[in-house]
């Protein structure tokens, strides 16, 4: 089943299969993976890189996503192709003789996921190939509230028209306009108690059942477990206690999942239930 990401931001890893140049690897970084895949296949002339023109076939079979932008997507994809140079990787051995090209990049973007400041985004790891699967080394394995997931995925683009607006569906508004309690309580912040301002930035929960939303300031606190940290990474809804990672509900609050239902919100928590319980300016390259 191809699942539709929105807004989506992410840095993949290419495998060549050209007899030639069998095991050699290509890292980059995409707003539409399937467009981009295409691409390097074609050649240069159709908008692919020059390090993979004319030596394909090339399968993308991994690709890291859930960047909140293409800043931090573009730096996490030099970091990866260069983590000799990268000062953030420089505990990071280099490749052996033993190890095959496709394996030092595995190893090394296990090392990037545990590692400040990108262990703290709300990433997924894609494989979207499953037989060319690798274990996760020992003591590599991501936090966990980094899924793994598999099978294809689809970019779906948001509107500027979208970005911002509510996520409240129709048949939401009209059942609120029934109950007056419920609509009340839709004003106040779900975390404080206070009164919910025009002017005030807010987010509402993931679930299109739950009409929870709460001050940014406020839910963040909420979350933070450990003072030490200035971000969240995930917590509890307080009002249907679903677990929420932070860096989907500021992506919603840009746009996104406004057309999710209920049943793809499901296949993403089935998804990340897949994790082993164990301790564009597009190339840059």
């Amino acid at each position: 089943m191809v699942q539709e990401v929105e807004d989506f931001y992410g840095v993949y890893l290419l495998l060549c299969l050209n007899p030639k140049f069998k095991g050699r690897t290509y890292i980059g970084y995409t707003v539409n993976p399937n467009r981009r895949i295409k691409q390097h296949n074609t050649g240069a002339h159709a908008g692919g890189a020059y390090r993979t023109s004319g030596r394909g076939p090339w399968e993308m079979v991994l690709i890291i996503h859930g960047f909140p932008n293409d800043v931090s997507g573009l730096r996490f994809e030099w970091a990866w192709q260069h983590p000799n140079k990268s000062r953030r990787l420089r505990g990071v051995p280099g490749k052996s003789k033993q190890e095959k090209a496709f394996q030092y990049r595995w190893r090394v973007v296990c090392n990037m996921l545990r590692t400040a400041p990108w262990c703290g985004l709300g990433l997924s790891i894609r494989w979207l190939k499953q037989e060319y699967k690798l274990d996760f080394p020992n003591g590599l394995e991501p936090p966990l509230h980094m899924p793994v997931v598999y099978g294809p995925v689809l970019s779906k683009k948001v509107t500027k028209s979208q970005k911002g607006t509510s996520c409240i569906t129709p048949s939401q508004e009209a059942s609120d306009d029934v109950n007056a309690g419920s609509e009340m309580e839709s004003r106040l912040c779900a975390v404080c108690g206070m009164p919910i301002m025009a002017e005030d930035t807010t987010l509402t929960c993931l679930q299109p059942s739950c009409p929870m939303k709460a001050h940014i300031i406020c839910l963040a606190k909420h979350f933070l477990e450990d003072e030490t940290r200035l971000l969240p990474i995930e917590g509890r809804c307080p009002n249907c206690d679903v677990n929420l990672l932070w860096g989907e509900l500021i992506r919603q609050r840009k746009g996104c999942y406004r057309n999710l239902s209920e049943s793809v919100l499901q296949l993403e928590k089935d998804n990340c239930d897949l994790i082993p319980s164990v301790p564009e300016t597009e190339d840059s390259s």
